[in-house]
């Protein structure tokens, strides 16, 4: 089944058709891929800090990196998948970052609050991160995947 909607295609980045929930977020997950990335080359904020102290931080900053490229991708190709991935990627710098800060706070004699460990100071930021949440899940979007994905 080549050339028809069921199969993946590659070219397909976005998807015009989609509920504006959906093609908003789409723009957002990879929007935010792209700075999650910059993060991890140039060792800056959270993902910065997990590539200092960890081994293994390089490869989690590029999956966060990848989970949004991904599920923006998937969401654009009419994917169940994409949507899963997208929601995942758009609770995971909240989470990411709540352990960082966390861990910083057990290593130092530092001491963040609740907004520090979830926002990581930037309220512009935080705001497109809980933009991207409220997107996709929305009515509309839940509906939309649930009956026009597969």
């Amino acid at each position: 089944m080549t050339g028809g909607r069921s199969s993946l295609d590659p070219k397909r980045w976005f998807d015009r058709m989609q509920p504006q929930t959906l093609q908003i977020a789409t723009w957002l997950l990879y929007l935010n891929g792209f700075f999650l990335l910059v993060d991890v080359i140039d060792k800056s904020d959270y993902l910065g800090y997990y590539r200092m102290q960890y081994g293994w931080g390089v490869v989690l900053g590029i999956a966060a990196v990848l989970l949004h490229a991904g599920g923006g991708w998937l969401m654009a190709n009419d994917r169940k998948l994409g949507w899963k991935l997208a929601v995942a990627a758009s609770f995971c710098p909240f989470v990411l970052r709540f352990v960082a800060y966390t861990d910083i706070e057990r290593l130092t004699s530092s001491s963040f609050g609740l907004y520090r460990k979830l926002t990581g100071g930037s309220t512009l930021n935080a705001v497109f991160e809980i933009a991207l949440c409220a997107l996709l899940l929305h009515p509309h979007s839940r509906n939309h995947q649930k009956i026009w994905y597969r």
